[in-house]
């Protein structure tokens, strides 16, 4: 699809007698990094099965998925159009991109914009929406929020390699859930899978069943998502900052960071039988950094380094 580099699993520590590494799926793509890389894979090869033109996604103002959407379609020919949650964004455009490192990242490789009301975003699946999408800009191939559907899955079934048998605990953080299912459907039958939901609720469970394949070990540690999606506070800036000192890895605010933070206090509470051998996937996302900083600065707080 596109070039790819290797996704190395490094050691991290160990502590309680428990081992943690992480599979650095982050370093997949400088700009389709992670989940999405896996996710956009088959995506994008449909999309050119059908002949397709236009990739259409939807996504908030700093999301993942519309950064990455924006740099696969401009290097495979494709015109994308990124349907993004909030209307006020799109009332002075100039300004959003000045001061939303995401979206001008999106909007420097081609992607247009068509902003709707987080009322309306609710309903974006909507077959009379989606009718009006293609009454607005014609035909386009859909790709749903966070790239979630049964090619994004596929992709996500590809994480774990036979190399990565060897762990007890699979850990992943969750947003729409694509990204653990594959993980499910792929595991061998002696491993263990903790999700990290970066969002408030329990809805996640039902649509995560609906999306695996299998019957398999695997729980939603619902504790760590400091607020709900995108909240962040100052104890979550200095560990993610002592993380990237300690061990040299870079976690983003809204995923990657919360799960190890999650994963590191259930190990300190014995959570883990001894011996464990506990694989981390990093799944990227690392580009929302700089617009998490923005939000930080305009608060005074510090900033994640």
């Amino acid at each position: 699809m596109f070039e790819k580099k290797n996704s190395e699993t490094e050691f991290l520590f160990k502590k309680n007698n428990v081992s943690l590494y992480v599979k650095r799926e982050d370093r997949l793509h400088k700009y389709v990094s992670g989940n999405k890389f896996r996710k956009l894979k088959y995506n994008i090869l449909e999309a050119k099965e059908q002949r397709k033109e236009v990739l259409l996604t939807f996504g908030g103002a700093y999301s993942n998925h519309i950064s990455a959407t924006a740099y696969a379609g401009k290097i495979h020919g494709f015109k994308t159009i990124g349907v993004i949650r909030g209307d006020e964004l799109g009332k002075d455009l100039a300004t959003t991109l000045a001061r939303n490192a995401t979206l001008k990242f999106a909007s420097d490789n081609g992607m247009r914009f068509y902003f709707v009301s987080r009322s309306r975003y609710r309903n974006k699946m909507d077959v009379n929406f989606v009718a009006e999408l293609k009454d607005v800009f014609g035909d386009f191939y859909l790709i749903p929020e966070g790239g979630t559907n049964e090619l994004a899955i596929k992709g996500c079934e590809e994480i774990l390699t036979k190399e990565d048998s060897e762990f007890d605990y699979i850990c992943c953080a969750v947003g729409t859930g694509g990204t653990i299912s594959g993980i499910i459907n792929s595991i061998q039958p002696h491993q263990k899978i903790l999700g990290f939901p970066a969002l408030k609720g329990d809805f996640l469970h039902e649509e995560i069943k609906n999306l695996i394949n299998k019957q398999a070990d695997w729980k939603l540690i619902t504790d760590y998502h400091f607020g709900g999606f995108a909240k962040i506070n100052e104890e979550l800036v200095r560990f993610i900052n002592s993380t990237k000192a300690k061990y040299g890895l870079a976690l983003d605010p809204v995923y990657t960071g919360k799960m190890l933070f999650g994963i590191t206090d259930l190990i300190a509470k014995n959570y883990f039988p001894k011996e464990s051998k506990v694989l981390l996937i990093h799944t990227g996302g690392l580009q929302g950094i700089k617009a998490m900083n923005q939000k930080l600065r305009k608060k005074k707080l510090i900033e994640i380094v």
